[in-house]
């Protein structure tokens, strides 16, 4: 599969959280976590859980920066 996707991020599922519509799944990159909220029809489809390793694909048209 090819994607036009630049931003792939390796790492491991550490938790994740199904609900009725939406799941939060959350991936260890290193010791730093990222979230993503996917379907639950995804995660159920995907055979997401615990343990596995993940490919994280990020695609944005905008990177917000806060400073304190």
């Amino acid at each position: 599969m090819k994607l036009s996707t630049r931003n792939i991020i390796k790492g491991k599922v550490i938790d994740v959280k199904s609900g009725t519509i939406m799941a939060k799944v959350k991936v260890d990159i290193g010791g730093q976590t990222m979230t993503a909220l996917i379907s639950d029809e995804a995660v159920k489809e995907l055979g997401v859980k615990v343990g596995d390793p993940i490919n994280l694909l990020i695609k944005a048209t905008s990177v917000m920066l806060g400073k304190d």
